[in-house]
């Protein structure tokens, strides 16, 4: 299964800015499936994506990871396949396939030639309400997730910088726990947890199934009609609003690590995303401030640290504007040569405060504006990041019609505005200082100004 960390280094390849979700067909089934279709005539392939609304924000204490865990059990049989099976006809039929969980979805895809698209629907249907539970696959999966975790967390300092950092950022929204899960969780689950998020989570009625590519949309209603239909509707629990704390002050984590070759730091400030914020034009004025900070060669942080003063060898800047929850504005970097921590934090507020007393300029936001409209052309070449968007505006509950706005928002965003939100929200009580500190060289762990 591919991971999110992979999903988002794909999304960062492309720009990250939303494709246009015009020009296409939805529909909802009786059991509550909402099947999207957008139609791309210009090879004979489709991608078929099942879309549910889980994922790790959604999980209680105690169980934490269990989404990412149910999302590899889903390959290992049905009531009529068996482990592994699935993924055995779909390279058979020359397709390919994989899934991914994050903190607001989970998500099933595979790209396939158009005449076996049917045959994709039963499958997914198939699962969606037959899957096959076994403990011994189960203990087998769970050490998978276990190394997984292992490989791609606990040896990979950054990794971890960046879920502790989470940990403490986010207090009590749930975006404090890790997709994975915590190791402890993971080795404490039960086959009951398992089958009971299941059956609280995947069915017709929490779910989207999106289709792109070679197809007509008529056809697909008749597919989905033979095949999704069929699946009956479940009585789910319902999301819980969740308790989000107004930040009280500066918090602050150092984490020494003898197998860190370098030191790195997170800078984070509590934001709201565009689901949560009661001023739209302010989440659209903090995604061009991160384009601002961090878009290119000619951006503040690679102009003013990187390649200006070289204080920081690397630098970046990066907010989830449609994130279902609030979220954080981050700021990440690592110190050039002879540069400690505390300086390069330093270097990084001297940055926000120069945008919070001066502001940013008009040939700035142009310059921003070109580079997401380059991208979006570029995403349009993917039937997967065409689906993906789709996927996801259902998922996190952004309209679609607000998808196709994006780049008409971003236009509108006036330098006055971005300072402004650079005023409002990165501020020194909403703010989280994570360090990553070799243990070798702890004479650089003391705090910034």
């Amino acid at each position: 299964m591919i991971s999110m960390k992979k999903m988002i280094s794909l999304l960062l390849a492309a720009g990250l800015s939303p494709v246009y979700a015009s020009n296409f067909t939805q529909f909802q089934l009786d059991n509550g499936l909402v099947v999207m279709v957008k139609e791309d005539k210009r090879a004979p392939v489709v991608t078929s994506q099942v879309w549910y609304k889980v994922g790790a924000s959604y999980e209680p204490d105690g169980v934490t990871g269990v989404s990412h865990m149910l999302e590899h059990m889903m390959f290992k049989g049905t009531q009529n396949l068996k482990p592994g099976e699935l993924s055995k006809i779909i390279a058979r039929l020359g397709g390919s396939e994989n899934a991914f969980t994050s903190q607001d979805y989970t998500a099933y895809f595979q790209t396939i030639h158009k005449d076996h698209l049917k045959r994709m629907f039963e499958l997914e249907s198939e699962r969606m309400q037959s899957l096959k539970l076994d403990d011994t696959e189960f203990q087998k999966e769970r050490k998978v997730v276990l190394e997984e975790r292992r490989m791609r967390v606990e040896d990979q300092p950054t990794s971890r910088l960046h879920e502790r950092f989470e940990a403490i950022a986010y207090d009590t929204n749930p975006y404090r726990r890790p997709v994975i899960g915590w190791q402890q969780d993971i080795e404490q689950y039960q086959l009951a947890d398992l089958q009971t998020w299941y059956d609280r989570h995947y069915a017709p009625n929490n779910a989207a199934l999106v289709v792109v590519g070679d197809v007509d949309a008529e056809q697909v209603r008749a597919m989905v009609n033979e095949t999704f239909a069929k699946v009956p509707a479940r009585s789910l629990d319902s999301a819980k609003k969740v308790a989000n704390l107004s930040p009280v002050g500066k918090k602050r984590l150092v984490m020494r690590d003898e197998r860190a070759k370098v030191p790195s730091l997170l800078m984070g400030f509590a934001v709201p995303s565009w689901n949560t914020s009661e001023d739209k034009s302010q989440a659209y004025a903090l995604e061009m401030l991160a384009q601002v900070l961090d878009a290119g060669n000619s951006s503040r942080l690679s102009k003013e640290l990187v390649r200006g003063s070289q204080q920081l060898s690397q630098a970046g800047a990066g907010y989830d504007l449609y994130a279902r929850l609030p979220t954080q504005f981050i700021l990440s970097a690592v110190p050039a040569e002879g540069v400690t921590l505390a300086q390069a934090e330093s270097a990084l507020r001297r940055s926000i405060a120069r945008i919070v007393e001066k502001g940013v300029t008009k040939a700035e936001l142009a310059r921003v504006l070109a580079q997401v409209e380059a991208s979006e052309v570029y995403q349009q070449d993917s039937l997967f990041f065409q689906g993906m968007k789709l996927g996801q505006a259902f998922t996190l509950g952004v309209p679609t019609a607000e998808i196709d706005a994006y780049l008409t928002r971003l236009a509108e965003v006036t330098p006055e505005q971005v300072q402004q939100a650079a005023k409002n929200w990165l501020v020194t009580e909403r703010m989280t200082v994570a360090y990553l500190q070799p243990k070798a060289m702890d004479s650089m762990a003391k705090g910034g100004k």
